[in-house]
């Protein structure tokens, strides 16, 4: 490198950067001189040495002098020879310090160039003519955002690497490929992400709304319609369920489980049944059960067997019930053909487009009618209708896809063709709705739910009524470049106007983490302040401090002094503290409960409700639901298809139009119209770069607005919440699931808590059945292990049927506690041959209240789904002669105030004392009943039934068959462990030679002999269930018919 000047020049340069290094981080500029070239002859070795060091700056810095000239001369390789052209670059400097710059060359006249060029001649480095503008500070000088500058250094760099590379190895190529590449990520990272450079990309992109209907007028409002929706409600209603009959194909096709989601979403009871086989009971007593009749193949209802028909159409007419049928696909194309008994006809396989609604349909009332759904509709089995009889109307019409169809329509009216037909019932009495197609298309959705209300003369109306809340999650929380800038928070504030144009009461409900305040780029942080400015225009809740899940918590104190914190930054910065709402990041904690979070929301925030998108899974959305815990009520959250990563739009996975079905009738669309309350998730970097939660959110509102007569409106998070659960009264109790079963859920669970350590199987009981002795004997065997005894129920948890439930599954898990291994054997607990010390042991848990209670099975299947169920079963009428005789023996006043036979016969206006204990008298013993319920959630092969005088008289053998039933391995030879008792009258375990250990004096008591009288009233009362339990058993085949219960019938006859 030759230096025309003096070297104090080239020092006043370098001076200059510190200088401007030491700039506001805000405000960082970077000198780029204006270059001409001009020859000049110099040496290579410390151009080569400049670039390689990215000391670019050194050689071409800001002059600082007064008038003087810094020429700077580089060396660049020629292209196609040895030669080199000498480029020097002259640095004139002015007084006031700003550069100006020529780059001449001798062997190129152009005086500028956009790009880096190669010719036969030379390789020069050019600017633009354009990049002597200035940027930031106005003087000349140009950012690090600079295209040219950094063009240019580009270019001068890879002139240098293709010079080295040639006549040197690949080694030292690859190198400095590598070298560049590190130095020009560490540029771009560093100095390149400020508002100036972020600002040229991905701005201005901004996708607005394009909804537009006759409900909408020209400014984007909304018209209110002065006709309201039609009410379907009529007396006949009153006559029958408010549940759906579906007949299927089979039990897995594919539009009977569209039908069944749909059913469920909108929390609609119904029934399936496989058509063909014998009609299922349509009454009760004076009521129907079903209010639609459902067909997913009209062929099916059309061509069923005589009797079920004339039966089907008698109880259609005698309570008013309709029919819903759809036309399924067939491989053969009918044109013109009949209907059978029907004069309908219909034409099938098309291809249509463009379906609208008939105004005039007395079926549609959350549908809205007078808009067209433009473009091709899914499927090309269409089948449509024609008909010339006053009972037919259409409720939805289509147009042949001409596009499909190019020859048919040549000179041709395209006639709108009927593909949702109501029939009146002016022909047989019975109302219809049929369908040409299926529920692919978003519009048969709607109108289906429509019919449903119709035909069950509004008993199966849906409300109208949708609330709508939007949280914007991590508000201050975000990498640099994808925060809000002020222009976005003015954006969102005057989205939010609009919105609540249409929504009554609609503000955004903001969760911020006070931790990351003022962690973006500068106009970022500028953006947080303009936020802060504007507090008074949202809602706000609370994250924790630093973003953290609290499920990592272990200590109450810490987990709350990170609360605290996030709490005084609201304070300092005047946002709101009262919201009485707060979200976990991740929805940690939440559920599966983490104890310790609920109680550290009430004493920090005073948290009265939460939402979550994990109760009880986050798929499918159609199964979420709302539970209450230690009083703080937990809504189901819901997503609108945006995450942290879907900032733009060009970017969105599947397209802008993957987004735009979904807001069209799509996901999103029908998430709204089936919730009644609809809290939505969404993030801030949703509302930054292209917005896409104000183009989403506006969208589906106006579409919803066009095609539905639904009412939006907004309310506060607890407001929310007390109109959910006045709507779903029945998910006040929450329903622990496992953990471990949703990885998701393990995720967000402590990594202290195990599930290796709950029980592998139930003991359920009944009462009064010889549980307690079953207990003993499982407890003698050394690989079994039962849990922690309990202070107030002894050896019985009773977790799943009491309010011990409500206490959380922390509580429960507490009494297995995990890394339960084999213990030294004792007297208690012999060790099985085979068994090694330290192995685990195989949980379980004895609770004989667990039978009957109704509740029961279906929190143990959600907790424990692969657990065993052992049950013990006496005859029911000594069972309930057993319990009266206990409850006198524990001091009971009823019991002992009253006989056994005015218990057992207490009417219904009996004292509440005397009823309830009839009830544990009696109930129990209705065995079919509560065993159904049970196969209800476990499969038959998980459930083992044991006969309990074969318990008492041989307990060896019943003990041996349990153990094989639950797969214990080593099996425990009990013949050497157990004894019969004469002085007790049952088997005890043996101890010694000579000792045996018994049960308490309060087990196999001997009771007086019940009264004939009450005797022969319980074989009586229990005749029907002791069938229905000889029936339960031999469809079960795995268990042979009870003594006692031959007996018990044979006497009941």
């Amino acid at each position: 490198m030759t230096i025309s000047s003096g070297e104090t020049t080239a020092r006043g340069a370098t001076t200059n950067i510190h200088h401007a290094t030491n700039r506001s981080k805000y405000e960082k500029l970077i000198t780029k001189p204006q270059m001409q070239r001009q020859d000049a002859n110099a040496e290579t070795e410390a151009n080569e040495s400049a670039c390689a060091d990215g000391n670019f700056n050194k050689h071409f810095g800001n002059g600082h002098g007064t008038g003087t000239t810094t020429d700077r001369t580089m060396l660049l390789p020629l292209e196609d020879t040895n030669a080199a052209s000498i480029v020097t670059y002259k640095l004139k400097s002015n007084a006031n310090g700003n550069s100006n710059g020529h780059i001449n060359s001798g062997n190129n006249s152009s005086s500028s160039s956009n790009s880096c060029t190669s010719s036969s001649t030379s390789i020069g480095i050019a600017s633009s003519s354009s990049s002597s503008g200035s940027s930031g500070s106005g003087n000349g000088h140009q950012g690090p955002g600079s295209g040219s500058y950094s063009m240019g250094w580009m270019c001068h760099c890879c002139n240098l690497i293709a010079r080295r590379c040639i006549g040197f190895n690949v080694r030292r190529c690859v190198f400095a490929l590598f070298a560049i590449t590190m130095v020009s990520i560490f540029y771009y990272t560093h100095y390149v992400d400020t508002g100036v450079f972020n600002g040229l990309i991905q701005r201005d992109t901004h996708p607005a709304p394009i909804i537009h209907c006759r409900m909408i007028n020209a400014a984007g409002k909304h018209v209110r319609d002065a006709s309201p929706a039609p009410d379907h409600r009529s007396e006949a209603r009153l006559r029958i369920d408010p549940k759906v009959l579906v007949f299927v194909e089979t039990t897995y096709s594919g539009l009977g489980r569209d039908i069944a989601e749909l059913l469920v979403y909108n929390r609609i009871k119904y029934k399936i049944e496989v058509a063909g086989k014998s009609l299922p009971v349509l009454t009760n007593l004076d009521k129907g059960r079903y209010g639609v009749i459902v067909f997913e193949n009209l062929d099916k209802y059309l061509n069923m067997d005589k009797w079920n028909r004339e039966l089907l159409d008698k109880y259609c007419r005698e309570y008013a019930v309709g029919i819903v049928g759809f036309l399924s696909p067939s491989e053969e194309t009918l044109v013109g053909a009949q209907l059978r008994d029907f004069p309908l006809f219909v034409n099938t396989n098309l291809r249509l487009r463009d379906a609208s609604l008939n105004p005039g349909s007395s079926v549609l009332r959350l549908t809205r009618a007078g808009e067209t759904a433009w473009g091709a509709l899914p499927g090309d089995d269409w089948a449509v209708f024609q008909h010339n009889h006053s009972t037919y109307e259409p409720v939805e019409w289509a147009q042949r896809n001409t596009n499909e169809y190019p020859a048919d329509s040549v000179g041709q009216v395209q006639l709108p063709l009927t593909t949702v037909l109501q029939d009146r019932g002016h022909l047989d009495g019975i109302q219809r709705v049929l369908f040409g197609s299926s529920l692919r298309f978003w519009l048969h959705r709607l109108v289906f739910l429509d019919a449903l209300s119709y035909l069950s003369h509004g008993q199966l109306s849906l409300n109208l009524e949708r609330m709508i809340l939007v949280d914007i999650d991590d508000i201050f929380v975000g990498e640099k470049g994808t925060r809000l800038r002020p222009d976005d928070v003015r954006a969102l504030v005057a989205t939010q106007k609009n919105i609540a144009a249409m929504v009554p009461g609609f503000k955004f409900n903001l969760g911020f983490s006070g931790k990351y305040y003022h962690h973006g780029t500068r106009e970022e942080n500028l953006g947080d302040d303009f936020l802060l400015q504007n507090v008074q225009e949202f809602n706000w809740f609370s994250h924790m401090w630093k973003h953290q899940q609290p499920h990592l918590y272990d200590n109450l104190t810490l987990l709350m002094a990170e609360m605290h914190l996030n709490y005084a930054f609201a304070m300092d910065h005047n946002i709101p503290t009262d919201s009485g709402y707060s979200i976990s990041p991740h929805h940690s904690g939440v559920y599966p409960a983490h104890e310790l979070l609920y109680v550290a929301w009430k004493k920090v925030w005073n948290v009265k409700v939460t939402s979550t998108e994990e109760y009880p899974h986050l798929r499918p959305a159609r199964l979420r639901r709302g539970f209450i815990h230690r009083n703080i009520m937990v809504l189901p959250r819901q997503t609108c298809g945006l995450f942290t990563h879907t900032m733009y739009i060009d970017r969105y996975p599947g397209g802008r139009d993957k987004l735009d079905e979904s807001i069209q009738g799509g996901e999103l669309f029908q998430t709204i119209v089936y919730n009644p309350i609809n809290i939505f998730m969404t993030h801030m970097s949703n509302y930054g770069s292209d917005r896409l939660a104000l183009y989403t959110f506006q969208s589906v509102i106006k579409f919803l607005q066009c095609w539905t007569n639904l009412k939006l409106a907004s309310a506060p998070p607890i407001q929310l919440a007390e109109m959910y659960f006045q709507l779903h009264p029945e998910e006040v109790d929450p329903v622990w699931g496992n953990p471990c079963d949703d990885a998701r859920h393990k995720k967000i669970w402590s990594k202290t808590k195990n599930c290796d350590s709950l029980p592998k199987f139930l003991v359920i009981g009944p009462q009064k059945t010889g549980t307690t002795a079953l207990y003993t004997f499982l407890s003698m065997h050394g690989s079994i292990a039962s849990n922690i005894a309990s202070p107030d129920t002894f050896e019985e948890v009773q977790f799943f049927n009491g309010n011990n439930y409500y206490r959380g599954l922390d509580w429960y898990m507490d009494f297995f506690p995990s890394g339960e291994t084999m213990a030294m054997p004792n007297s208690s607990s012999p060790m099985p041959t085979g068994q090694q010390l330290g192995s685990p042991r195989y949980m379980f848990e004895k609770s004989a209240t667990y039978f009957d209670g109704e509740a029961v099975p279906k929190r143990t299947h959600a907790l424990l789904p692969h657990a065993k169920i052992v049950t013990i079963l006496i005859s029911p009428a000594k069972r309930a002669y057993s319990w009266y005789q206990h409850q006198r023996a524990h001091g009971d006043v009823i019991a002992n105030n009253y006989s056994f036979y005015q218990v057992i016969t207490a009417s219904d206006s009996a004292p509440r004392a005397l009823k309830d204990l009839r009830n544990r008298c009696l109930n129990p013993g209705k065995y079919a009943q509560h065993l159904e319920h049970w196969l209800a959630y476990y499969p038959a092969q998980q459930v083992h039934i044991i006969d309990g005088d074969q318990l008492r008289l041989n307990p060896i053998d019943v003990m041996n068959e349990l153990q094989r039933f639950l797969k214990v391995q080593p099996l425990l030879d009990y013949s050497n462990h157990l004894r019969y008792d004469v002085k007790k009258g049952f088997y005890c375990q043996a101890l010694n030679e000579k000792r045996n250990k018994c049960l308490g004096k309060s087990k196999g008591r001997q009771y007086p002999t019940m009264d004939e009288r009450s005797g022969k009233l319980l074989q009586r009362y229990y005749l029907n269930h002791n069938t229905a339990l000889v029936k339960l058993l031999k469809k079960l085949g795995s268990r042979p018919i009870p003594q006692w219960l031959k007996e018990d019938l044979s006497t009941g006859t």
